[in-house]
């Protein structure tokens, strides 16, 4: 399970793009549709921001912040970034793949990460473990949030400003198959 996890890891993004492929090919976006999913997306690039002004991988256990109220807030917001770009396409069946690789994806992805993290963090980790969910987040704080405050210059250094490029691309796109409809093939 190990090595298969292992292997998810490095694929994931790879497969990323290949769904993008598909999502652009089958999506049938209305103003509609369009306007349904964005508030998921916006949240999700809320939730990944903040996460990542406070995450210093490899440096720290991160517990503060987003890191208060679920283990994978990185995770949780492109679940959610996911979510609405599928919502965005029209075709409801996306939601619903969409939904399926997300788990046989990333739910291994998440568990071999905490492995790795356990080894090298040990009793702190377990003990955060036990206290924070592993994805969807507790609505009150389970972690005193006393750790690293936001930092934007974290921020900055975790290259987070590319899942917004990458989000006003996608809906660049999804815009113009709107506007274009012979883009619709």
């Amino acid at each position: 399970m190990r090595n298969k996890s292992r292997l998810l890891q490095k694929l994931r993004v790879p497969i990323g793009f290949i769904c993008a492929a598909l999502f652009f090919f089958l999506s049938r976006p209305t103003w509609t549709w369009l306007a349904a999913g964005a508030p998921l997306i916006l949240i999700g690039l809320a939730v990944r921001g903040w996460a990542a002004g406070h995450i210093f991988k490899g440096q720290s256990l991160a517990t503060s912040g987003p890191y208060a109220r679920t283990r994978n807030p990185l995770y949780f917001g492109s679940f959610l970034m996911g979510l609405g770009f599928a919502l965005q396409s029209g075709w409801w069946p996306l939601m619903f793949l969409f939904g399926i690789l997300f788990i046989l994806i990333y739910w291994p992805v998440m568990r071999q990460e905490e492995r790795e993290i356990a080894e090298g963090y040990g009793p702190p980790f377990e003990e955060y473990r036990r206290r924070v969910p592993l994805f969807l987040p507790a609505l009150s704080a389970h972690m005193p949030d006393i750790g690293q405050k936001f930092s934007g210059a974290q921020y900055r250094r975790n290259r987070e400003y590319q899942a917004v490029i990458g989000g006003i691309l996608v809906e660049a796109v999804l815009i113009l198959k709107i506007l274009f409809p012979v883009l619709m093939i």
